[in-house]
C-alpha cells in the first residue's frame, strides 16, 4: 500500500519485504540476545520461576500442557477456550482461534510448540510483533529465533541452519518469506510440527485487512501437508471465518474455537461535539490512568500530542513514519509510564501488552467496526472498567463515505492514471513489459495536477489488477566495513561517538551490507544527521566503509506492455467486489455512530454474529435517561424478560417475584420499569398486585 498522510495510516509500511531482498530496518537495530550468546548460555538458564517447575528436569514433552503453564509462565490455569485450542493443536488437527484483544492468543500455540518434537513455525505480519516475542520467549530461557530484513545473508543462513540442527523450538517469519523458492526449499529440510498463522483474517481478501503477502501461505499446505496449521485472529466476521478456512485449506476435520467477543468491563459511548480537542480534554480529565488516542493521519497525531502537552497532560505521538528507534523509545516511555497518553494511528498496538490502559479515544473512525473493536478493545485488558469513546461531529458520516470514494476512484480516473505514469516515465505503445523505473510519485502528481489520496489509491487498484507492482522496500541506506575489526581502532579512524554507535546498533557489517538509519545513529551519536552522513561519506571515500545513502524514490516494476487503457481489464474481485465490501463495512460504522437507542456492547457483538446478548449497562446508550427517570438499559432489560418468559408464551399470569429474581436491579426499579411497560402494553396486559395478567377479551 502506498503511504498516505491524510489517509488510514498504512501499517505495511512496518511489514517485512521479502526475503533475501534489501533491509526495511525495522529490526535492524540491536536484538536484545545475539545468536551466539543466546546459544551458548540459555542451556543453563535457571528456570524463570524458581520453585515453580513443577517436575524439574523433565523434558518439556513429557509434561501435561497445564504444567509447562506452570513452568514458563507461572499460570497454574488456561484462559477460556485456550486449552481447548492448545490440545486440538497437539492432537494434530487444523485449528481456527477467534480470541478477543488480550484473550492470551501466543500461549495457544507456545504451549503446544514446546510440547511437539519439532520446531513450530509462526507467521506474523508485523515485524514488532515478532521482535518482542521473540525477546519475550528467550527471557524465559526458550529456544526462538526470527528471520528478518535487519540480518545480513549470513546470520539468517546461521539461523537456518540451526533450526535445521534443532538448536530452536520457534521460528518467526513474515508472510511474504513464504513465497520465496530458497525458503521453500530449505523448508523442505526442516523437521516443523505445527505451523501459525497469527493475524489469520490477513488472508481473507474481503476481510477489513487484506494482505496479499497471506495468498502466499497455501503453499505451506503443499509443502508440508501432514503439518497442522493453527490459525489466530482477533476479530472476525462469518464469512471471513469461511474464508480463512478455504484459503488455508484446512482439512475436514478442523476445529474451530470462539470466545465471546464480549468485554464486559469495557463502557463504549460516542460523545457528539463540535469541538473534539474540548471533548477530549473534558475527557481525559474525568477519567484517569493510561489512555490511547486514536488518529486517522500522522500530522494530527503531533498536533494533538503538542495539545496535551500544552495543557499539561504528558503525551507523545507514534505514527509508521517515525524511526524505529523513535517509536521503540516512544513506546517504551508510554509502557513504564513516564507518558500517559499515546497519540497515534492504526500502527499502534497490536502486540501491545500492558494491561491496565483506562482509555481509548477515537477522534475519528475506522472504517471498519473490525478495526474499531481492535483499538477500543486495547482498554481495560486487566478486567478492570476502562472506557472506550469516539468522539463524533456532524461531519464523521461524510468523512467516511468519502474515504470510499478515495479508495475506489472512478475507473476512468484510474484509467488516466496509468495513461499519465506512461507518459511521465515516457513508455511507448508496446513497451514496459518487464521493466523497472524509478517513480517520484510526488512529482508525477504536481507535474500532472493528479488527486493525491485517489492517484495512490488507483495504483493499489492496478497492483491487484495485474499491471504493475509499485516497491518502496529499496529506498534505504546500507553500509559495510571494508577493514577487519582490529583495524577500527587505528588514531586516524573517526569519528569515535558514530563508529561506537554503528558497532552498538548493527550486527553483520563485517561480512554483509546492513540497513542503517542516519537518524537513528544521529540520536545515539550526538551528531546531526547531516553530520552523519557527511561523516559516513567521508569513510567511504577512506576506504572504511562501503556506504550506500538511501535511495528517496520507490519503484514501478510493469508487469504488461503498455497499451491503450480502455483495453486494459479491472477484475471485478480487484475492485467492485472490494468496494461493495468496503461500503457494507462503512455502513456498519455509521449505523454504530447514529445510532441512539441500542446498546452500543449489543451492535458490536451483533455484528460478530452474537445476537443474543443483554444490555450492557455501561454506554451511553444505556445510561442515557428514560422519561421515566429509569436508565434505558432497566427498560430494555425488563422488556425484553417480559417477552422472553411471558408475552411469548401461553401463560395468563406472571410473578412479579420471578422478573425480580431473574435481572441483577433494584426490586423498585424493576416494578416502575414493569409499571411502564403495563402502561405501553395496555390492552395486553397489567400489574394486578404481585402478578402480571393478560387481558381476557
Amino acid at each position: 500500500m502506498l503511504p498516505s498522510d491524510t489517509e488510514a495510516e498504512d501499517i505495511e509500511s512496518l511489514l517485512d519485504p521479502p526475503l533475501l531482498g534489501d533491509d526495511d530496518g525495522f529490526l535492524e537495530y540491536h536484538q536484545h540476545w545475539p545468536e551466539d550468546l543466546f546459544d551458548q548460555s540459555v542451556a543453563s538458564l535457571p528456570p524463570l520461576h524458581p520453585g515453580r517447575d513443577p517436575h524439574p528436569g523433565v523434558p518439556d514433552q513429557e509434561l501435561t500442557p497445564e504444567e509447562v503453564l506452570l513452568r514458563y509462565w507461572s499460570y497454574e490455569s488456561f484462559r477460556p477456550l485456550q486449552s481447548e485450542i492448545v490440545h486440538a493443536a497437539l492432537s494434530g488437527r487444523d485449528t481456527l482461534g477467534l480470541m478477543p484483544t488480550g484473550g492470551g492468543k501466543s500461549i495457544t500455540f507456545q504451549v503446544p510448540g514446546l510440547m511437539l518434537p519439532g520446531i513450530t513455525l509462526v507467521i506474523t505480519p508485523l515485524i514488532s510483533l515478532m521482535k518482542d516475542q521473540v525477546d519475550h520467549l528467550r527471557a524465559r530461557g526458550i529456544r526462538a529465533t526470527a528471520i528478518h530484513s535487519g540480518m545480513s545473508q549470513e546470520k539468517m543462513q546461521i539461523a537456518l541452519d540451526n533450526c535445521l540442527y534443532g538448536r530452536y523450538k520457534f521460528l518467526y517469519i513474515s508472510p511474504e518469506r513464504v513465497g520465496s523458492e530458497r525458503f521453500q526449499t530449505w523448508l523442505r529440510e526442516l523437521s516443523v510440527s505445527l505451523i501459525v498463522i497469527d493475524e489469520c483474517h490477513c488472508v481473507c481478501q474481503w476481510g477489513y485487512d487484506f494482505r496479499p503477502s497471506y495468498l502466499e501461505l497455501p503453499k505451506l499446505r503443499e509443502l508440508l501437508p501432514e503439518v497442522p496449521i493453527l490459525a489466530l485472529t482477533a476479530t472476525a466476521t462469518v464469512e471471513v471465518v469461511a474464508d480463512i478456512v478455504r484459503v488455508l485449506c484446512f482439512r475436514p476435520d478442523y476445529a474451530f474455537y470462539q470466545t465471546s467477543f464480549l468485554r464486559p468491563n469495557i463502557s463504549y459511548s460516542i460523545r457528539r461535539s463540535d469541538d473534539k480537542p474540548a471533548m477530549m480534554l473534558h475527557i481525559l480529565e474525568r477519567v484517569s490512568g493510561p489512555a490511547i488516542i486514536y488518529c486517522r493521519n500522522r500530522l494530527l497525531t503531533q498536533t494533538v500530542a503538542e495539545e496535551l502537552l500544552a495543557k499539561g497532560i504528558s503525551a507523545t505521538y507514534y505514527h509508521a513514519a517515525l524511526t524505529y528507534t523513535e517509536r521503540e523509545m516512544r513506546q517504551a516511555r508510554w509502557m513504564r509510564g513516564e507518558v500517559r497518553v499515546m497519540v497515534a494511528t492504526n500502527a499502534f498496538g497490536m502486540g501491545i501488552d500492558k494491561a491496565d490502559v483506562r482509555l481509548v479515544i477515537h477522534l475519528t473512525m475506522p472504517s471498519s467496526l473490525e478495526e474499531y473493536f481492535q483499538e477500543a478493545g486495547r482498554a481495560g485488558r486487566d478486567g478492570e472498567r476502562a472506557y472506550a469513546v469516539a468522539i463524533i461531529n456532524g461531519q464523521d458520516s461524510t468523512t467516511l463515505q468519502r474515504r470510499l470514494q478515495d479508495t475506489f476512484p472512478e475507473k476512468e480516473y484510474i484509467r488516466l492514471v496509468y495513461d499519465q505514469i506512461c507518459n511521465f516515465l515516457s513508455i511507448g505503445e508496446g513497451e514496459g513489459l518487464g521493466r523497472t523505473y524509478d517513480f517520484d510519485l510526488e512529482l508525477f502528481i504536481r507535474r500532472f495536477h493528479m488527486r493525491p489520496i485517489q492517484t495512490r489509491h488507483a495504483i493499489d487498484i492496478m497492483q491487484l489488477s495485474g499491471w504493475l507492482e509499485y516497491r518502496d522496500d529499496d529506498s534505504r541506506s546500507v553500509l559495510r566495513f571494508l577493514i577487519p575489526s582490529r583495524d577500527l581502532y587505528q588514531p586516524h579512524i573517526g569519528p569515535d561517538r558514530l563508529i561506537r554507535a554503528l558497532l552498538r546498533s548493527y550486527t553483520g557489517l563485517f561480512s554483509d551490507y546492513t540497513t542503517i538509519s542516519e537518524h537513528d545513529l544521529a540520536l545515539l551519536s550526538g551528531y546531526t544527521e547531516d553530520e552523519v552522513y557527511g561523516f559516513l561519506t567521508a569513510l567511504s571515500r577512506q576506504g572504511i566503509i562501503h556506504y550506500i545513502p538511501k535511495k528517496a524514490l520507490p519503484r514501478l516494476h510493469f508487469l504488461i506492455r503498455r497499451e491503450d487503457s480502455q483495453l486494459l481489464r479491472i477484475p471485478y474481485a480487484a475492485y467492485q467486489e472490494r468496494r461493495d465490501k468496503m461500503s457494507d463495512r462503512i455502513s456498519a460504522v455509521r449505523s454504530y455512530i447514529e445510532e441512539e437507542e441500542v446498546c452500543r456492547s449489543r451492535m458490536l457483538l451483533a455484528y460478530f454474529g452474537e445476537v443474543e446478548s443483554h444490555p450492557c449497562g455501561l454506554c451511553d446508550v444505556c445510561l442515557s435517561k428514560h422519561p421515566t427517570g429509569l436508565n434505558q438499559y432497566l427498560i430494555d432489560a425488563v422488556g425484553e424478560e417480559l417477552e422472553r418468559a411471558f408475552l411469548s408464551t401461553d401463560l395468563e399470569s406472571y410473578p412479579v417475584s420471578q422478573l425480580i429474581d431473574a435481572l441483577p436491579y433494584a426490586p423498585l426499579d424493576l416494578i416502575q420499569a414493569l409499571r411502564y411497560w403495563a402502561g405501553e402494553l395496555q390492552g395486553q396486559l397489567e400489574l394486578d398486585g404481585p402478578y402480571l395478567r393478560r387481558y381476557i377479551h
